[in-house]
Order: C-alpha cells, then sequence, then structure tokens
C-alpha cells in the first residue's frame, strides 16, 4: 500500500459530560471528505487515544470506516506500549475494515532499538494489515533509529513511517536510505513542505482537522514539484501551524474548532482547556488569516 497525500490526525469531540460526540465526529468525517483530504486517522494522539477504553477505541474505528465508507482511506490508531494489546487492537481495527493502521513506538517503556524491531515485527507477522510506523520521541521517550527503521521496511505488511523526531537530519537521511516502496511522510505541519521537497510523500496532520482544503493544496503542489508556489502556501500557513502547537496537541486544535462551533471545547483529563492569554493568542491568529 502506497502513502501520498495528506491524512488528518482526528480529534475526539466530546460531550459535556465526557462522553464521545458521535454526531460532531460523524460531520468532522464528512467535513474532511467533502475537502478532499486522502485519508483520516481516528484515534492517534491527537484523538486523546490514551484516554479511551478499549471499548471506544474499536467502537471510534468502527464508526470511521461506516461512515467513510470507501470514500477515503482510513488509518486506524491502534498502537500501544503493550505488544499484546497492540496486536489485539490492530486485529479488531482489520475486522472493522479499516485499510491500514498506525503504531506508535511504544510510550514509557523506553524499548532498545531490538526492543522497538521486535515489537512491530510481531504486529506485521499476526495481522495481516499495511502498517504506518509512528516516531515520536517527544512523547515516547525514545527515536527509533533510521537502522531500525530500514530493517522493518523489508516487511510487506511495514509499508510507512510517520516521522516525527522534528530532526530534518534524520528524516533527510532516512529518505535518501530506505527502499523505494517504503514512504516517509511527516506527522509536523510545519515540516510538510521541506520534508516534501526532500522526498517524502505527504502529511499525518493536525491542521488538517480545520483547514484540510488547505493543507492538501499544499502537499499537492509540493508533490507536483512547483516548489516556488509550496513555498508559498507555507509561509502563508506557518502562524496557524505554530498556533495549533502553542500548548500540547490536540488542546490548541480542539479551541479552534469550537471557535467554529465544529466541536464543543471538552476534554478528557489530564488534558484541559487553553489558558485565557493563550486563548488570547490563538484567536488574534486567526482573525489575522481570515478563518
Amino acid at each position: 500500500m502506497k502513502f501520498k497525500g495528506v491524512y488528518t490526525a482526528l480529534v475526539t469531540p466530546f460531550n459535556n459530560d465526557g462522553s464521545v460526540d458521535f454526531g460532531a465526529f460523524k460531520d468532522l468525517i464528512e467535513f474532511q471528505i467533502k475537502e478532499g483530504i486522502t485519508g483520516v486517522l481516528p484515534m492517534g494522539t491527537t484523538g486523546e487515544s490514551p484516554t479511551l477504553s478499549h471499548e471506544e477505541h474499536v467502537q471510534i474505528i468502527e464508526m470511521t470506516v461506516k461512515q467513510v465508507a470507501g470514500r477515503v482511506t482510513v488509518l486506524a490508531g491502534t498502537g500501544s506500549n503493550s505488544t499484546e494489546e497492540a496486536i489485539k487492537l490492530t486485529k479488531r481495527a482489520k475486522e472493522c475494515g479499516a485499510n491500514a493502521s498506525l503504531q506508535v513506538a511504544p510510550y514509557y517503556n523506553k524499548p532498545t532499538q531490538e526492543g522497538f524491531y521486535r515489537h512491530f515485527m510481531a504486529i506485521a507477522e499476526a495481522v495481516d494489515l499495511p502498517m504506518m510506523l509512528y516516531n515520536i520521541p517527544g512523547r515516547s521517550g525514545k527515536n527509533i533509529e533510521n537502522s531500525t527503521t530500514i530493517r522493518l521496511a523489508k516487511h510487506p505488511n511495514i509499508c510507512a513511517t510517520k516521522e516525527a523526531s522534528g530532526s530534518i537530519a534524520q528524516i533527510m537521511d532516512l529518505i535518501a536510505e530506505k527502499p523505494d516502496n517504503f514512504d516517509v511522510l511527516v506527522g509536523d505541519d510545519q515540516l510538510g513542505y521541506p520534508v516534501i521537497a526532500l522526498g517524502g510523500t505527504g502529511i499525518v496532520s493536525v491542521a488538517g482537522n480545520l483547514i484540510p482544503r488547505q493543507m492538501m493544496e499544499l502537499a499537492n503542489t509540493a508533490l507536483e514539484g512547483n516548489f516556488a508556489k509550496a513555498r508559498e502556501l507555507h509561509y502563508k500557513l506557518l502562524p496557524f501551524f505554530k498556533a495549533e502547537f502553542i500548548d500540547t496537541n490536540p488542546i490548541p486544535i480542539k479551541y479552534m474548532m469550537s471557535l467554529k462551533k465544529m466541536i464543543k471545547e471538552n476534554y478528557r483529563l489530564p488534558m484541559c482547556e487553553l489558558g485565557e492569554k493563550e486563548k488570547a493568542s490563538v484567536k488574534a491568529t486567526l482573525e489575522k488569516m481570515g478563518l
């Protein structure tokens, strides 16, 4: 399976009582499809997956697949710091009809590189479903080294990686060394343009929750090789990219979406709302950008 374009890491809307707002979630999926997104990612970090039960986790993936109805790719977040748990969730995602799974680097455990390799290989061997690795040392506490990713890329089910290390040098080296049938996407919106210019194939995007059409335009323009235009689009969107990470993701993007009446400004602890100073800054950025 090839991964090319923009995949929105969907937020999980909550009602005031903390339950999942499935109505708002369905509306969000329809908005994504209407705006031309490549694919959607339920139950990633942006979806506050650590705070949802396994039952809710599977329920949201199943609902996403049904709502999408084959119109775009469904990349289901089924990773865990427990290999056994990741396998179980990935099996359930396949049963639900997901097109692929996103497997985050095991967090808190801080595995060795051999531990990373065995973890991802165990999932790939247990479930015949295309897999995208997810390297995010800022949250997981440990970096998946390029040498480990290259080893994993030899498995036919391991098709891509979402690189959120923040290191252009690491991503550039990975693109240079990877097999031709392995795709490198970036997990940082503000690095979308430079990574595609270096040979990456797309973005797993937080910004896509609110501005999917603009993110698709940025990615497609860069993928077409029109780097002058893509650079212009990048700098136009850069204030948004900075605002969405003024605090821990997904707090700012959910606040932005609440201003547009797309969702309610609700989180599950330990996530909570933005401070008033940060809210004023985000709101000013959106107003200045005409959003």
